[in-house]
């Protein structure tokens, strides 16, 4: 019953949302989300503690007003995801700016594939969008395996009627799956800034142990793809910002391995300089740090 009433919310969020006048859709994402910061939830707790780690000479009375904040982003990014197949693709080319756009445009360019690694930050989905719709470029991703089973072919048929190819969280198939795009020349786009699997790799973020996932990495040193982490923000105004950062290389020396966690650490690097300069606009709400997972026994993050 619990996942049938989740599939029958987003079901209602797809298809109201996206019916409102802008205006509107977002003055109702801010209510739900200060409603919500108010409750003092789970998320919202969880959300204060991880920003802690980001800013950690921040007072209460400012990480209140971050957490404040990120619910507005975070809730930001589910009206516009919501409205976003509704959006003209004027709209959704005028949506987002980003800086360093030279360094995708010149590692599709070379055709020796590109991989776009993300944290959790502002739309990435719209910029997805844009993707596919301003430079014509088509990509590859990968979604987690949700339950209900509807609800999971909701995000996959919404994904792919914005251009995407969007392949299951599924281990090794999905990971051949990429590198045949990539060796073909293609563009591969992942979310890479947690990863609780045994496969993930250790890295020091913010001064301390989390994991984030191994893929992109691995994908860069297997195939020869050029591996380019992109940070997202919003201001004030309706478009959406970010920033690609030059390409992480993969290290002349060493064990396939050892390169991809020397690559690894560096995308954690450069997300920590994105969260940290728009650290409301970082979406994790849930347990990021090794120290703050439960130990086994103790139930799941």
């Amino acid at each position: 019953m619990r996942e049938k009433l989740t599939d029958a919310l987003y079901g209602l969020g797809w298809g109201a949302v996206k019916k409102l006048p802008e205006p509107v859709a977002t003055r109702l994402g801010r209510r739900i989300a200060d409603i919500a910061w108010k409750r003092r939830g789970k998320g919202v707790l969880r959300l204060e503690a991880n920003l802690a780690r980001v800013l950690p000479d921040a007072g209460p009375g400012r990480l209140a007003g971050l957490s404040r904040a990120g619910m507005r982003s975070y809730m930001r990014y589910w009206m516009e995801s919501f409205r976003l197949p509704a959006w003209s693709p004027q709209r959704i080319r005028d949506g987002f700016t980003p800086e360093g756009l030279h360094f995708l445009e010149e590692s599709l360019a070379g055709g020796r594939g590109v991989i776009v690694a993300l944290p959790h930050m502002g739309n990435y989905d719209l910029a997805g969008a844009w993707v596919t719709t301003r430079l014509g470029v088509p990509f590859t991703t990968v979604a987690e395996r949700l339950k209900p089973e509807t609800l999971y072919d909701r995000f996959v048929a919404y994904r792919e009627g914005l251009g995407m190819e969007v392949l299951p969280h599924a281990g090794g198939s999905a990971f051949g799956t990429l590198a045949r795009r990539l060796r073909a020349g293609g563009l591969v786009c992942l979310v890479a800034d947690r990863d609780l699997s045994s496969s993930g790799i250790e890295v020091k973020f913010f001064g301390e142990a989390a994991k984030m996932p191994a893929g992109p990495a691995m994908l860069a040193v297997q195939t020869g793809a050029a591996l380019l982490p992109v940070t997202l923000w919003y201001d004030s105004s309706p478009v959406m910002r970010g920033r690609i950062h030059p390409p992480v290389e993969v290290p002349e020396t060493g064990t396939r391995q050892e390169k991809a966690a020397a690559m690894t650490q560096q995308l954690a690097d450069a997300f920590a300089g994105g969260i940290a300069e728009h650290p409301q606009d970082w979406h994790m709400l849930q347990r990021l740090w090794l120290a703050d997972l439960p130990r086994a026994g103790e139930g799941t993050p």
